[in-house]
């Protein structure tokens, strides 16, 4: 899901989230990011007017509120928005990759994997997708069927998207990734891929059940203050991390895997 195809040809309202506290404990720190960022969603979210779906901002407004409801950890309502912009715009189906980490989240990751699958249409170069088409089919049927249902790609995507897709595969180890980042690279660089691969490195890690790892891959992700700033995309795809993070977080003991509607968790 590169960054200039993240944007959808709707108005994306800009979210303003709080700075980093570099001073403060790295535990610390996420519970006042996040405590403040949740209180603002919830303000903002309380606030949002009654959406008519018959007027030429509908779909604007949906993906606003769905937006509101899937960084508040709301992921069914998420979802529900989300489809129901596809039924006002169903052009918007094909390339609706928040609609595939909704259900995902939500607890419908066949649907997810479906979904993934038309992105794929859409752009068959973006590992990306295909990396969250394999955690649906992960959550849903395990890791061997995941692996023998992953997305073959021909072009290379940017980095680390096929560093990680080669984790997948079981080619090489999270600590490889982290190490193939080079110590050259300009500041900017440099932290946006180590927040792809702590991200990714931390969904995996959850996925297979690790879940000290997957907090402390999660954590760094969510720390990293680039997705904050860069765009829609990483601001959206931090939002995923900070919700994993504390899903692992508030549930220590359970499953690291996402609850949702389905879920007997």
């Amino acid at each position: 899901m590169q960054a200039v195809k993240m944007v959808f040809p709707c108005v994306v309202l800009a979210l303003s989230v709080a700075p980093a506290y570099a001073t403060d404990e790295p535990g610390n720190s996420l519970k006042t990011l996040n405590d403040e960022l949740m209180t603002s969603l919830k303000a903002e979210l309380e606030k949002f007017p009654a959406i008519d779906r018959k007027a030429d901002n509908a779909v604007d407004r949906l993906s606003r509120r769905g937006d509101l409801h899937m960084f508040l950890g709301d992921f069914a309502s998420a979802e529900a928005d989300y489809r129901s912009m596809v039924e006002l715009k169903p052009e918007l189906d094909v390339s609706h990759w928040r609609l595939g980490i909704a259900m995902y989240y939500a607890g419908h990751p066949d649907q997810a994997a479906a979904q993934f699958d038309k992105y794929n249409t859409f752009d068959n170069v973006d590992r990306e997708n295909g990396i969250w088409r394999y955690l649906s089919h992960h959550k849903a049927f395990g890791q061997e069927k995941a692996r023998e249902q992953l997305l073959k790609y021909e072009k290379d995507d940017r980095p680390p998207f096929k560093e990680v897709y080669q984790l997948f595969e079981g080619k090489i180890t999270a600590e490889e990734i982290l190490s193939s980042v080079p110590a050259t690279l300009e500041v900017e660089a440099k932290n946006s891929r180590l927040f792809y691969a702590n991200l990714y490195i931390g969904l995996n890690h959850a996925a297979e059940g690790r879940q000290a790892d997957a907090r402390n891959a999660l954590q760094k992700a969510t720390l990293n203050s680039w997705p904050r700033n860069a765009g829609y995309g990483p601001n959206y795809m931090w939002h995923v991390g900070r919700l994993h993070y504390q899903l692992l977080k508030d549930t220590p003991n359970a499953s690291s895997k996402p609850p949702g509607p389905d879920s007997k968790e």
